[in-house]
């Protein structure tokens, strides 16, 4: 088969196998030259230009640390052997995998077609009320799924249809349904939110009063996204409206209180579930963890028996989708592991906290450039990527400079957010492509007046921290 290919194919298909070990042996080369330069240059440099031949993000990551390992430093192979082992021996990480199986079951189940009926009958009559709806429904089904594609797919593959039937303009519709998708990163639960407290769990930093200050726990970064998620929406939703109402949109008729009382009634399945997490967590019954569990049984039991949309048959192929995806985020999170042991062996994020406080930077300052950094991280990298290298690197510094670790989860899970919106590695666009059969160019200029309003708040939440924390403050959990 190789024979038939052109010959410009077969070099492109040899080019990032040639390219791969010259990344590794160029920083390699200059180290043992006796040239003097800073171990953190060789790391990354070795990481970004891994990540530039097409590598997958998880490769490069552990590739990268198992070069510098054994070419650099005297660490025995049975270390790495450990760190691969111990580095998913956390109990949070097992709320992963419950969340993505809850997610999938709900996705299937018929859960997220009657949370848009509600949604619809309280306010499909306002101008662009139907994308309204889709937004508030991606709001409540984010809340119980976890996760923003899984939100994208349940959602849109049932309002764009209906959208266009009354009259929606296609590009309209597809940015609604792209942006209502990026709720899921921040109203909990929260995968993103998750893997911050496992990136960042077991620091003890000195605060500006020299306080030790330890990481946030799933628990709060929960409680400390519902009031931002819940702004974001109803922005979302305003922004929504305003482009419904300039341009003269369709409107629904007024449905009246008796369908508005059926609809919750069928939905309230759905609905009870943020309650059972959400509230079991405050309440102390039971850990993030165990409340993704009790999430996997009860969406099991509303899909199958109460709402009886998903046959048994097709249950394994669930459980099957959702063990492919949960392997691969534990396979990053894994590599992941492995980096940040590498940080903290060379004492990366030591030294550049050190070289931040001596420059005199101010909280303020720190905080914009994190911004920026991650929102250009989220034109190359996947969420979970980004989270698990930059947190353990970033949030030392955060403390140091007076940053509160709750806050601090929730200005990242924003970011990941609406990295998740804009190309070229918005996975949301690539979902929402698929099912509005788009381009992504079109697509792009589609969500950019939702873009504005997602930078909008960012700076919100970056610098008024008390929208976040005071929930979690209210109910002492901090």
């Amino acid at each position: 088969m190789n024979a038939t290919l052109p010959a410009s194919a077969g070099a492109r298909a040899r080019w990032p196998a040639l390219i791969a070990p010259a990344t590794i042996a160029i920083p390699l080369a200059v180290k043992l030259a006796g040239v003097p330069v800073n171990n953190a240059w060789i790391i990354f440099t070795l990481l970004v230009g891994l990540m530039l031949t097409g590598m997958p993000i998880s490769i490069s990551l552990g590739l990268t640390v198992l070069t510098y390992l054994f070419t650099m430093t005297t660490v025995p192979i049975e270390l790495v052997a450990l760190k691969l082992f111990t580095g998913i021996e956390r109990f949070e990480i097992m709320a992963i995998p419950f969340f993505i199986l809850a997610g999938n079951l709900l996705t299937h189940g018929g859960v997220a077609r009657r949370m848009i009926n509600f949604a619809t009958a309280m306010v499909g009559h306002w101008h662009g009320g139907m994308a309204v709806a889709a937004i508030l429904a991606a709001g409540l089904f984010s809340a119980v799924s976890g996760s923003s594609p899984a939100t994208v797919v349940a959602i849109g593959s049932i309002m764009l249809p209906a959208m266009l039937r009354h009259g929606y303009p296609k590009r309209y519709a597809a940015g609604v349904i792209t942006i209502g998708g990026s709720l899921g990163n921040m109203i909990p639960p929260s995968i993103v939110m998750v893997i911050y407290s496992i990136a960042t769990s077991g620091m003890l930093i000195k605060g500006p009063g020299g306080n030790i200050v330890g990481n946030a726990s799933v628990g709060q970064l929960f409680m400390a996204g519902l009031v931002p998620g819940i702004v974001l929406a109803f922005l979302l939703s305003g922004i929504a409206w305003y482009i419904a109402w300039r341009n003269g949109y369709p409107r629904m008729t007024r449905a009246g209180w008796i369908a508005r009382w059926n609809a919750l009634r069928e939905s309230v399945w759905g609905v009870m579930l943020i309650i059972i997490v959400l509230g079991g967590i405050y309440a102390g019954w039971f850990t993030p963890t165990e409340a993704a569990a009790m999430s996997a049984v009860y969406a099991f039991a509303v899909a199958v028996f109460v709402y009886k949309d998903m046959p048994l048959a097709r249950i394994p192929r669930v459980l099957l989708d959702s063990a492919n995806m949960s392997a691969m985020l534990l396979y990053i999170i894994t590599n992941a592991v492995l980096f940040s042991f590498l940080m903290a062996h060379e004492n990366i994020p030591q030294a550049m906290s050190n070289w931040i406080t001596t420059t005199g930077l101010s909280s303020f300052e720190f905080l914009l450039f994190v911004n920026i950094l991650l929102l250009v991280a989220g034109n190359v990298m996947e969420p979970s990527s980004i989270v698990l290298i930059m947190a353990p690197i970033l949030f030392p510094i955060a403390v140091t400079l007076g940053v509160d670790p709750v806050h601090f989860g929730v200005l990242i899970t924003l970011n990941m957010e609406i990295g998740m919106c804009h190309p070229p590695v918005g996975l949301n666009l690539y979902v929402a492509s698929g099912i509005a059969k788009m381009g992504i160019t079109e697509l792009t200029i589609a969500v950019l007046p939702y873009l504005a309003g997602l930078l909008f708040f960012l700076v919100v939440v970056t610098y008024w921290p008390g929208l976040s924390l005071w929930l979690p403050r209210l109910l002492g959990m901090m």
